[in-house]
């Protein structure tokens, strides 16, 4: 059973975090996270994966359990199989799909969802699943100069994070172009996805 929760900020309300639980089947205190903050590069950027940390702590999962990685090096499955979770954070989506690329932990996250554990995405974490990232432009910098868009393809539509009024338009006008459906999300939402079924939780 592959099993995603897609988010603006992560756990934004009680449905998301009933969801969560649920889907882990576990008391808090012995959940284990692989907590992934790469796309976080600016001082904005790294207070939210501070903000992400913290509301895990505060949800009663030990830190001990709580591995972060960076994806400075190459990462074996062998390294994570063990979690229960795994948590990627927001910040700018291309530095993340570059990354991400680069250490081989793409095929790592479609291995850990294989075998039945929960994906967690924050903003960024959350396009890098879907089929390309192209959504994440202009509201992230493409300054490492990505050419090969394609996303990690777990989910069947692409995600807009941090839906707004403002947003509308440009939301409206990818919507045209875009030949996979796209699911807005606000800051208080998220898209459940199990077994390629999915649903918006408030």
């Amino acid at each position: 059973m592959t099993k995603m929760i897609l988010t603006s900020t992560g756990l934004a309300s009680q449905n998301i975090i009933n969801q969560f639980l649920k889907l882990i089947n576990k008391p808090a205190s012995k959940i284990k996270i692989v907590f992934v903050p790469t796309a976080s590069r600016t001082e904005e950027e790294l207070k939210y994966v501070e903000e992400s940390k913290r509301e895990l702590l505060d949800f009663e999962i030990e830190e001990k359990n709580i591995k972060t990685l960076n994806l400075d090096n190459p990462i074996k499955y062998t390294e994570i199989k063990d979690y229960d979770v795994l948590y990627v954070c927001g910040g700018n989506t291309f530095y993340l799909l570059k990354k991400v690329r680069e250490s081989g932990f793409d095929k790592i996250i479609i291995e850990f969802v294989e075998n039945n554990k929960l994906y967690f995405g924050v903003s960024a974490g959350s396009i890098l699943v879907c089929q390309n990232i192209e959504i994440a432009s202009p509201g992230d910098e493409n300054d490492v100069n990505l050419r090969d868009l394609k996303g990690l393809n777990l989910v069947d539509v692409i995600v807009s994070p941090h839906y707004c009024e403002k947003e509308r338009k440009d939301v409206e006008k990818f919507k045209k172009k875009s030949k996979i459906p796209v699911v807005t999300l606000t800051d208080s939402q998220a898209l459940l996805v199990i077994d390629g079924k999915k649903e918006i939780i408030e």
